[in-house]
């Protein structure tokens, strides 16, 4: 017998399975931790599971929940995303919605878009390293230029370019005026990033701390926009590692960058959702492969 999933349950069941707490949930729903705790209960009652297991002093999942976790979450960013088209379609006019990460520009293909389409409204979205994925699942575009790594699940990428990596430092920095770095000359330094996002970095920095070196340390609170980052450089609280287009649009003359010769360059992708079978999306896709992300014809 099909059964048919309650989206609201599910939110639900997202918002404690994320926070592990039922109180912080319902604060984050509005609403009454009773009424959260009965829509659990209804849920697991329909599932016939046990989705979570609670005592008086921890909450926890239990394998089905986080079975159930995994599976929620694109749901619902697919629910979501057709709540978006439907709205967008409600309103008469055709709209398609282009993301795009610092540093990026796509005017050139935007252009050629409308060029092709005199009648699309076509609307352009800057996204970061934290959302450039969650604004294509949950709607917010169509398609978005994003840069590596990023999870692929959920999404079809198309190759465009890759760019060398820079580091951002203090124009008073000892390696202001250095041709080129090494990453291993950074491995000291205090990286303003999420160490996932240089891998390279975080590995000898990780290696040099086993070994009782020095090593670098990464922010405590990693610093999520690029004028954020560019700040602290300036102020000389660190250095941060970019793609060398991110630095030179947003050059300043309290910072310089400086090219790391050993480190994997940044890979620009444009991505939509896989589950999609636009046309438009398909001729858009083209249009981004005959156009570099500095908007020159190639």
């Amino acid at each position: 017998m099909a059964l048919d999933l309650d989206l609201r349950k599910l939110r639900y069941f997202v918002a404690v399975a994320e926070e592990l707490h039922f109180g912080r949930a319902a604060e984050k729903l509005h609403i009454a931790q009773p009424v959260l705790s009965r829509q659990i209960k209804a849920l697991e009652s329909e599932l016939k599971v046990q989705l979570l297991v609670r005592d008086k002093r921890a909450t926890e999942l239990t394998s089905a929940g986080r079975q159930l976790l995994a599976d929620a979450v694109p749901l619902l960013a697919a629910a979501e995303a057709t709540r978006r088209r439907l709205a967008r379609a409600a309103r008469g006019t055709e709209t398609f919605a282009i993301g795009f990460m610092p540093g990026l520009i796509v005017t050139g293909a935007v252009r050629e878009l409308s060029r092709r389409h005199p009648d699309l409204s076509v609307e352009v979205v800057r996204t970061s390293w934290d959302d450039q994925a969650e604004v294509i699942h949950d709607g917010r575009v169509d398609v978005g230029y994003v840069r590596m790594p990023l999870d692929r699940h959920g999404l079809r990428l198309r190759n465009l370019l890759t760019e060398p990596r820079v580091a951002v430092l203090p124009a008073d920095h000892p390696y202001a005026h250095k041709g080129v770095l090494s990453v291993n000359d950074l491995a000291d330094e205090h990286l303003l990033q999420d160490p996932d996002a240089v891998p390279e970095w975080r590995d000898i920095a990780t290696e040099l701390s086993t070994e009782g070196s020095a090593g670098g340390q990464a922010a405590p609170r990693p610093i999520r926009t690029v004028e954020e980052k560019l700040e602290n450089v300036a102020a000389g609280r660190g250095v941060v590692v970019l793609p060398l287009s991110t630095a030179t649009y947003y050059t300043r003359p309290d910072v310089t960058h400086v090219e790391i010769f050993d480190i994997a360059p940044n890979q620009v992708c444009l991505a939509w959702a896989s589950g999609r079978r636009s046309p438009l999306i398909q001729e858009f896709a083209s249009i981004a492969a005959e156009h570099d992300a500095t908007g020159h014809r190639q």
